[in-house]
């Protein structure tokens, strides 16, 4: 063997799975179904959903009123603002479900997960449609939602299928068994951003794996996440196997969170309430027999470094629709561009022109970039951020809201030049169309700078120096690379996401070991050299 044979490294290929294909907009029937599906929407909004435990509807005095962030004085919906009361029931309710549910051949879990996705596929675009009305959600990416929700259910099927053949380790006279079994009860708290598609993934891999799960949405996003639970429901998964608990985090959050009866927590949000929660699961109480898992995924602040010799147009095509996407609101989102100096000047006129032809308004128009915020705290927030940047910074596009502004939670994309890598534009993450640009004198202070934030999520290079590829490899700290493409748009299997640092514990939502962090291994030893066998009782012969 020759010594280059000896260093080249071994890969292992994926197994083969094929992603949901997204939805070509081009195409005038599937505009057509589109625009049907939103008037259909559009004629169920103002129901009132209550939440759900053991498969019986529940009421409580408080309530949680879903308005359109498009247009703030339409009500998509009212659900029940479950009770710390409610919640304590439903983990009791999980807490029995679990002992049946965990006795459920693999096979079987996995074909709920299939029968799921296939309702997704039949519901699309009603899925999607929901989801512009709820989020403000643009047409590609509430149907880009929802096929990553299909992808969960039928990868994460795929996956437990293979997790549940025992690993085999046998010698002379003993035979060794390596096997998996669930943890118990998960409490699932998910985001608004992806109000199908996280909460369905970490849903599903708890089900998948035998655990049973109480689903907490995020407020902004409760009428879609009562929709999943339609279709878990219809799907046949037993009562109380999931119950669909929507509610005010900061009144049941600590309930579920802090129960000795919750083996798992799986939590998708901020940093804020990602630390928190960890915090608060670390704590045993004298009631609690096990040391709880916490699955955290948290924020980003996200770099795109652009090289002195990088292809411009595709280096800018790839930061506006990282950054300005879904108006920014998406944790792997680009907030920062570092570019090298030679190319400052350029690279910065054509992000001026690109980001001025962006197509901003309301989400249910077809062709919308832009859209707006989620609600009036992100909206003070956001406009906090371009405060300060007016103040410290260069403003290079600001595009004025104007009456959108009055009609719903519209900020305009704004891009900052000359901006200090330390100021808290750059390092606080704003969840927002706002981008800032940085300028670098060589590769070395522009992965500097790119490493100096207190996050690891997603990050991108454009190049055209396999020797500069070949260092962000390397150099650049996040759990997502991408070089020479958009940072955005993580494809369930070809790039499991999830980052480390303040970004979260580096497990890979959508990759092939995700689900161990569902699943507790077991290994088991047999001395087979005993001599005979003890005879059958009677009640056996």
């Amino acid at each position: 063997m020759s010594e280059t044979d000896e260093q080249t490294p071994t890969i292992r290929k994926a197994e083969a799975y094929h992603n949901e294909p997204h939805t070509d907009f081009s195409r005038a029937e599937n505009r057509d179904a589109f625009q049907a599906a939103l008037k259909d929407v559009e004629k169920q909004l103002g129901q009132e959903y209550p939440a759900v435990i053991d498969g019986k509807a529940v009421s409580s005095r408080k309530s949680i009123v879903s308005l359109n962030p498009s247009h703030k004085s339409q009500t998509v919906g009212t659900v029940t603002a479950a009770t710390v009361d409610q919640a304590e029931h439903a983990i009791e309710v999980a807490r029995r479900a679990f002992e049946q549910w965990r006795k459920i051949e693999t096979t079987h879990r996995a074909e709920y997960l299939e029968i799921i996705a296939a309702e997704m596929r039949n519901r699309r675009f009603e899925l999607a449609a929901w989801m512009v009305y709820e989020c403000a959600k643009p047409w590609t990416e509430a149907d880009g939602d929802v096929a990553e929700a299909i992808d969960f259910c039928t990868y994460y099927a795929q996956q437990m299928r293979l997790l549940d053949v025992p690993v085999q380790c046998d010698y002379p006279g003993e035979e060794n068994t390596y096997f998996y079994q669930p943890r118990g009860v998960a409490v699932v708290i998910a985001p608004w951003n992806f109000p199908l598609a996280i909460l369905t993934g970490m849903t599903v891999a708890a089900l998948v794996t035998g655990n049973t799960v109480i689903m907490k949405p995020a407020e902004q996003s409760s009428i879609i996440a009562a929709k999943l639970f339609e279709m878990i429901r219809d799907a046949g998964v037993p009562d109380g196997v999931v119950s669909y608990l929507p509610g005010f985090g900061e009144e049941i959050g600590p309930a579920l969170v802090q129960s000795p009866d919750v083996d798992l927590i799986a939590f998708t949000g901020s940093r804020e309430v990602g630390l928190a929660i960890n915090q608060q699961a670390a704590d045993a109480p004298p009631a609690q027999t096990h040391v709880k898992k916490v699955i955290a995924e948290m924020g980003g602040k996200n770099a795109i470094i652009v090289d002195e010799d990088a292809d411009l147009d595709e280096a800018v095509q790839g930061v506006v629709g990282s950054a300005f996407g879904f108006a920014g609101q998406k944790c792997s989102a680009c907030s920062r561009v570092i570019v090298l100096k030679p190319a400052y000047d350029a690279f910065l006129e054509r992000l001026k022109r690109a980001t001025q032809s962006l197509k901003f308004g309301p989400a249910e128009e077809p062709g919308t970039t832009v859209g707006p915020v989620i609600d009036e705290e992100a909206f003070e927030r956001i406009n906090d951020f371009i405060a300060i940047g007016q103040d410290e910074c260069t403003p290079v596009v600001e595009i004025n809201a104007g009456k959108l502004s009055e009609e719903g939670y519209f900020i305009g994309p704004h891009v900052f030049a000359d901006v200090d890598p330390e100021s808290r534009l750059a390092q606080n993450e704003i969840f927002g169309p706002v981008v800032t640009v940085m300028r670098a004198r060589d590769l070395d202070e522009a992965f500097e700078i790119a490493n100096t934030t207190d996050y690891a999520l997603t990050g991108g290079m454009y190049s055209r120096s396999p020797k500069n590829l070949a260092r962000a490899r390397s150099e650049f700290r996040v759990g997502n690379l991408y070089l020479n493409r958009p940072i955005t748009g993580a494809l369930v299997q070809r790039h499991p996401f999830g980052g480390y640092k303040m970004s979260g514990i580096g497990s890979k939502a959508g990759g092939h070991d995700y689900l161990l962090q569902f699943l507790i291994p077991i290994a088991v030893s047999e001395n087979t050299l005993r001599r005979g066998f003890a005879p059958p009782p009677d009640d056996e012969k």
